[in-house]
């Protein structure tokens, strides 16, 4: 009988080839993982040297650096050369600081649609939503208004943006907002409503041509003034809070700047203004939202039981006042930091005249949206806010025709309009929702 084949040989071979195989596999994988990470620091590599190449020289203003790489190297620039150009004979050439804020947004608006060149600036802080900012910005871009994002206090950037662009005016809104806020922030309004205004007029004084300013101090200077209505000749050395205190400030400041160097300065003194695109930390605002929702609302009153009550100004006449002061202010008489005359220096009231009790506008905003608030009288806290204002506004008629047209009525009806239309109205109220009038 014929022996069994041996298949030692085979299996010796076998193993051979196997091993053989995995030796060939290691070395292939290790190549491969060579070839990736070569190729990976190569593309690194090219990736930095293309930064390094477009990224801004060591103290370009942090501003611009974020333009910069979010919009390409001098993109930024052209936009603000193009977009900030005149279109109407004698236009103005505007810097809006405060561009993406509610009257910020607003009077870039009016001034772009009327022919002047507008550049924004704004620093997108999130004081409140940043979002509402943001939109704001989208709206006004389709209007060819390109806000840069910066801070008042980038001296680099501001330099940057005149000499760009020689502008001819300034519209100052940018601060930092709120009564309240103060407490627990007091820093912010140090920074941004006296350092920044200071560096703002440091770099206005410098500029050839200097610009003529307009900007916004508050009502709030008025402080505890017992005297109604508020007039501009009234006592304003008792401010009642941080943010009122930092506006009244910013006017000494303001006067300073005019005596020593021939800046064109104009002060508005806002009353409590609201409306469309508003600020979400303002009483209406809040009320709304909370009536909407559900929640139990705190309604102040005085601690003799009486009402507190504003002077509720519509921001269609807030515009008005502001390009009226725009248009009659008289050109800064400075050149190269020297005054060289007396320059025009100014402060009016922008005020709507007719001061409401805080509880009837929640009665106007429970019509509209057809909803019961669930109210809660209490007592005004001392946390800087005052029991009644109430604007004489006669100045800024005399010298800019300034006249608030629009009652509390309508200019809620405008707000509610648009605060449904951008925040929607919840679901349990549909059904009982009565549509608004046109």
């Amino acid at each position: 009988m014929a022996s069994p084949p041996d298949k030692s040989k085979s299996i010796k071979l076998e193993r051979y080839n196997s091993y053989i195989r995995r030796v060939n596999s290691t070395k292939l994988l290790n190549a491969s993982s060579k070839l990736v990470l070569r190729a990976t620091v190569l593309v690194a590599l090219i990736v930095v040297l293309v930064l390094t190449l477009n990224y801004p020289k060591t103290g370009e203003p942090h501003g611009v650096q974020r333009q910069m790489l979010s919009s390409g190297f001098g993109a930024w620039e052209k936009q603000v050369r193009e977009w900030g150009r005149a279109r109407r004979e004698g236009g103005m050439r505007v810097l809006v600081t405060g561009a993406a804020g509610f009257v910020g947004s607003h009077c870039s608006l009016a001034l772009k649609k009327r022919g002047d060149g507008v550049v924004g600036l704004d620093n997108f802080n999130n004081y409140y939503d940043p979002s509402l900012k943001r939109a704001r910005q989208a709206m006004l871009w389709k209007h060819q208004v390109f806000i840069v994002e910066g801070d008042l206090n980038d001296t680099p950037l501001l330099e940057k943006l005149f000499d760009l662009l020689p502008f001819t005016h300034i519209l100052h809104l940018a601060a930092q907002a709120g009564v309240r806020y103060a407490m627990h922030n007091p820093q912010s309004y140090i920074s941004a409503n006296i350092a920044g205004f200071v560096n703002l007029l440091e770099v206005a004084k410098s500029a050839n041509p200097q610009p003529a300013i307009v900007w916004a101090s508050s009502s709030s200077v008025y402080g505890l003034n017992t005297h109604n209505p508020f007039s501009e000749l009234h006592r304003t050395d008792q401010p009642a809070s941080l943010y009122a205190a930092t506006k009244k400030a910013g006017e000494e400041i303001a006067h300073t700047y005019n005596h020593i160097y021939g800046l064109s300065l104009t002060a508005l003194r806002f009353f409590t203004v609201y409306g469309p695109w508003g600020r979400p930390d303002m009483a209406y605002f809040f009320f709304t939202k909370d009536i909407l929702h559900g929640k139990s609302i705190d309604v102040y009153q005085t601690p003799d039981g009486n009402q507190v009550a504003r002077d509720f100004t519509y921001i269609d006449d807030i515009v008005k006042g502001c390009l009226g002061a725009l248009d009659t202010s008289l050109k800064s008489t400075g050149s190269g930091g020297k005054k060289l005359s007396p320059a025009q220096l100014r402060v009016y009231n922008l005020g709507n005249t007719s001061p409401v009790p805080v509880g009837t506008l929640v009665s106007i905003l429970e019509s509209l949206l057809s909803t019961k608030a669930k109210k809660h009288f209490i007592n005004m806290p001392s946390n800087g806010d005052v029991p009644y204002t109430h604007a004489n506004v006669s100045l800024a008629f005399r010298d800019f025709s300034y006249k608030p047209t629009t009652d509390l009525s309508t200019g809620l009806r405008k707000f509610v309009k648009w605060y449904l239309g951008y925040y929607g109205l919840p679901q349990r109220l549909k059904k009982q929702f009565r549509p608004l009038p046109s």
